[in-house]
């Protein structure tokens, strides 16, 4: 099974609302797999904030990757606000990982964005 790290730039199958099917979008993984000694305890789960090529009328927080290339993003992206849980499995791709400066704007912003 591979193993994420915070910060990777991913590729998820993120299902439709009504699971009719699915879309391949990019994701920020922002806390890796827990892992455990105890079975009970572990998970394959990841907790990811979605990326968007859509680079104007953010929301708050919402703001553009300065590290787009270096994330190997095909084109400039944003961070969506939205933390989603998704079984390691959706995972179809790892791309590259955020920029240094993108990171510490995402903590910022998930502090604002959960009242932290």
């Amino acid at each position: 099974m591979p193993s994420f790290s915070r910060t990777d730039i991913v590729l998820v199958r993120y299902p439709f609302s009504d699971l009719s099917g699915t879309k391949v979008r990019p994701a920020a993984v922002i806390s890796a797999p827990h892992t455990s000694s105890d079975l009970l305890d572990s998970s394959s789960d990841l907790r990811v904030v979605p990326l968007t090529s859509r680079t104007t009328s953010w929301r708050p927080g919402e703001f553009v990757l300065s590290g787009w290339r270096a994330a190997r993003l095909n084109v400039p992206s944003a961070v969506k606000r939205g933390v989603f849980t998704i079984a390691e499995t959706l995972i179809l791709k790892r791309g590259g990982t955020l920029a240094m400066s993108d990171t510490r704007t995402l903590e910022q912003s998930l502090r604002a964005w959960l009242a932290l």
